[in-house]
């Protein structure tokens, strides 16, 4: 991943609706959700969810797959994960250490304790 793409991904993100489908859509791998489904979860008008499916997707978080009359819309979680790496290794570069408790965090998964 280059720069411009992280700026354009992290842009996309940067919305609290935008962020709010890219996180329900993940939550729904493999499968993905009709659109329908994501305007009705998230409470938000099709033609406005449709502007940030569109915003989504020009980043490469979201791709839609037509079935019959609806499209179901999946998260894309190797953007997310290059993306994801990209940060990690761009600022942790010159001090590997410091993403140390950040890989470990990553890496228990549900369980992790939270710092807090």
């Amino acid at each position: 991943m280059d720069e411009l793409t992280a700026l354009d991904t992290l842009a996309a993100l940067a919305q609290s609706t935008r962020l709010a489908v890219f996180r329900l859509l993940v939550s729904h791998e493999p499968h993905g959700l009709p659109a329908g489904d994501v305007a009705a979860a998230l409470d938000v008008p099709q033609n406005t969810l449709s502007a940030h499916l569109t915003v989504l997707a020009r980043a490469g978080l979201v791709e839609g797959e037509r079935q019959g009359r609806s499209i179901v819309y999946r998260a894309r979680l190797d953007a997310l994960r290059a993306l994801m790496v990209y940060l990690a290794r761009d600022c942790c570069s010159a001090h590997p250490e410091l993403c140390q408790p950040l890989l470990a965090e990553l890496a228990c998964g549900t369980d992790c304790k939270d710092p807090r």
